[in-house]
């Protein structure tokens, strides 16, 4: 199981606009639109301090294959919508994979 973490950074005053975009549109999209290729679900972590709000995206998929069904050849490249873009103040330029190892959620259990 493959981990796709990136994170992103919005003013405080676009962080609600924002975090409704993953929930409301972007995630249900994405569901729609990769059912049947190896896509398992998503997290979104949302920190604040002062100056700005973080967020980190979190995306599940069964394997490296199924990421790139997604995301193409050069997947450690972020795939961002001008929606979203409009909404960050900055976000970082590469993703990062992980492979999943062990957790105490039982969809999560490695097999």
């Amino acid at each position: 199981m493959i981990c796709r973490m990136w994170h992103g950074w919005t003013s405080p005053e676009q962080a609600d606009s924002y975090e409704c975009y993953l929930r409301e549109e972007l995630f249900p999209r994405v569901k729609r639109e990769l059912h049947g290729r190896g896509y398992l679900g998503f997290h979104v972590l949302r920190r604040a301090d002062n100056r700005e709000v973080e967020f980190a995206t979190v995306v599940w998929f069964e394997s490296l294959e199924a990421v790139k069904s997604f995301a193409g050849e050069n997947y450690s490249t972020p795939v961002i919508s001008d929606k979203a873009r409009s909404l960050l103040a900055h976000y970082d330029d590469q993703v990062k994979h992980y492979d999943l190892c062990a957790s105490s959620w039982p969809e999560f259990q490695k097999g």
